[in-house]
Formats: C-alpha cells, sequence, structure tokens
C-alpha cells in the first residue's frame, strides 16, 4: 500500500483524520483515478490573464485555478520515479558502460512524464513536505520546499534494501518570451549506486511550453544533459534536440557515452517521448551512411562535362526505361 502525505504542521488529530479519510474512500490500496475529470482550459485564455501583468515577476503573476493540475509540484517530483526498475538493473549490472548507459535511460525517462503536461502544478507552501512510500517498487521518498522566494524543493530517495539512493533539489527560473514560457530547471541530480560505489550528477534539460497566447499548447525539451560517473570518470552527453521551423528533430534525444580516456563506447539516440536506444558507435556510423546513401538523387549526378571539362550536373539514365503500366489508378 502506497503512504501519501502531504502537510505543513498536522495534529495528531489531524493525521488520524486524514488516515480514515483515506480508508473511507481507498478501502482496497491506492487511488486508480480521479474523483472528478479535468476542468477544460478552452474558455480561457491565458493572455487576457498576462496582459495586465507586463512588467511583473512570472512566478509572482497569480494565475486561475483552472491551469493548475490537481497535485502540488511536491508530488509532481514523485514521477521522477515512474522507471525505477532501470535503477534496479543499473544496480544488477557489472559493467560501468552499460550501467551508465541504463542510467542514461533513467534521466531521460525522469523528463518523459512532461509530455503534453501543459498543466502547472501547484506551488507548496513552505516548510510543506510531501512522502511517499512504494513497497512494489522497493523504494520511499520524502519532499519538501525549503524556499518559498526563489520557489526551490528538495527531495531525497533511497532503496528499502540500501541498494540506492536519488536526491537533488529544483529551482525552476522561468522566463516569458510573449507566446513561450520557458523554465530552466536549476539543481543538480544525484543517483547513487550504494553496491558499486558509484554516483552520477546531471542537470535535466531545458522546458518550453509553446503557444501560450494562441494554439494549442505543446512542451519542448531541449538541450546538453553531461551525466557523469564520479568512481569510474565516465561520461555520457545527451543533446535534447530542438524542434525546428519544420518540427523534423521534435522530441529527438541524441549523444554517446565516452570512458575516462575521452574513447566513445556507446552512441545514444532516440525520442525522449518513446524509448531511447544504446549502439556501438561502428555499428551507428554504418547506419547512418546507409541511410544517407538511400537518400542520394537517383537520375543526376555530378560529373565532368564531356564537351566543357567543367563541372556539370549528368543524367544518368534510365528515368523513361521505367514500366508505369502496374501504376494504380489515383484518380
Amino acid at each position: 500500500m502506497c503512504l501519501l502525505i502531504s502537510n505543513t504542521d498536522m495534529s495528531c488529530f489531524d493525521i488520524l483524520f486524514s488516515f480514515l479519510l483515506v480508508m473511507q474512500i481507498f478501502p482496497h490500496g491506492t487511488r486508480k483515478s480521479l474523483p472528478a475529470e479535468m476542468i477544460s482550459r478552452n474558455n480561457f485564455s491565458v493572455w487576457s490573464i498576462l496582459k495586465k501583468c507586463i512588467g511583473m515577476e512570472l512566478s509572482k503573476i497569480a494565475m486561475p485555478v483552472v491551469f493548475n493540475e490537481p497535485l502540488s509540484f511536491l508530488q509532481r517530483i514523485s514521477e521522477y520515479m515512474e522507471h525505477t526498475h532501470l535503477i534496479h538493473k543499473a544496480c544488477s549490472l557489472s559493467d560501468s558502460i552499460e550501467r551508465m548507459q541504463v542510467v542514461a535511460a533513467f534521466a531521460v525517462s525522469a523528463v518523459a512524464s512532461q509530455w503534453e503536461r501543459t498543466g502547472k502544478p501547484f506551488n507548496p507552501l513552505l516548510g510543506e513536505t510531501f512522502e511517499l512510500t512504494r513497497e512494489d517498487e522497493g523504494y520511499r521518498l520524502i519532499s519538501e520546499q525549503v524556499s518559498h522566494h526563489p520557489p526551490v524543493s528538495a527531495f531525497h530517495v533511497e532503496s528499502l534494501k540500501q541498494e540506492f539512493e536519488f536526491h537533488g533539489s529544483i529551482y525552476p527560473k522561468l522566463k516569458f518570451w510573449g507566446k513561450s514560457v520557458e523554465a530552466e530547471p536549476k539543481g543538480t541530480m544525484t543517483l547513487e549506486l550504494l553496491k558499486h560505489k558509484e554516483a552520477y550528477t546531471w542537470v535535466n534539460p531545458m522546458c518550453c511550453v509553446h503557444n501560450i497566447i494562441l494554439g494549442k499548447l505543446w512542451i519542448e525539451q531541449y538541450g546538453a544533459v553531461e551525466i557523469t560517473n564520479h568512481s569510474t570518470g565516465d561520461t555520457c552527453v545527451l543533446n535534447f534536440k530542438p524542434c525546428g521551423m519544420f518540427g523534423k528533430d521534435l522530441h529527438k534525444v541524441e549523444g554517446y557515452i565516452q570512458d575516462k580516456s575521452k574513447k566513445k563506447q556507446r552512441v545514444i539516440y532516440g525520442k525522449w517521448t518513446e524509448c531511447i536506444y544504446g549502439v556501438d558507435p561502428k555499428l551507428y556510423e554504418t547506419y547512418k551512411k546507409t541511410a544517407n546513401d538511400s537518400k542520394k538523387l537517383k537520375w543526376f549526378s555530378l560529373g565532368t562535362n564531356p564537351h566543357s571539362g567543367a563541372e556539370d550536373w549528368l543524367y544518368a539514365g534510365g528515368y523513361f526505361d521505367r514500366n508505369y503500366a502496374d501504376c494504380p489508378d489515383i484518380y
């Protein structure tokens, strides 16, 4: 059974009443769905609020409650542990490069829950705490709001079997760019694998919410994330690519793992919304070359003009020899 507690200074009576209320609502364990449907934001305009707050600090603007998710930021932090099985897998591996590969996947998965999460969590009160115990996943978590202005949340996760510890602090620095809001997640994430006596650190990528004023809200993650194994010297550099004008690189992540001698051991690629792959660098270069060859021009190629001797695009032949009798009728 999961134990969820969010409190500032609760009396014994309040705690007892909350426990009885939880047992009454969820007599068979944890909640599987919200008690009410999400309120539609279609009838509300963010711009109608922001235009009255021009010049104000974004973190001090009071937003309508309809834009909030039904949870606090301290609860949202617990979603970092959604893929705890990756940490357990890293603990079971004997090779440091393979461990780094799995830790990199965990670092990416920690921000994957933000996809299509355009709602704003509630701001916790100073000193407010949130506790989560997951016996099925083998960990327990405690988070606290340690500063109000600027808002800073700290958390600590530990394994119930003393296998790992995961901790850090988050200080989201917000910037309003007119049509988008950019969040810089200041604060370092630290994962300790106690069995291997290793500590990994990294900083999460930038997050940007687009179409604040007009259009459908969507989230983009971008920037470089460097994961360092302070025990072995291995590093992993992940590049969360920006969407670009035509959305070619939307959600893409590419990077590599290198040992302390700066030799590349693995190439990491994929999408932070779907899946991440790790392959040998030589295989990846072969794959890229094959993919590029398949995109080559078919009917013309650069060559030397036989008459002038200058470089020219020459017809390679074969275009008019194709048989179109079997083409389907698309009209």
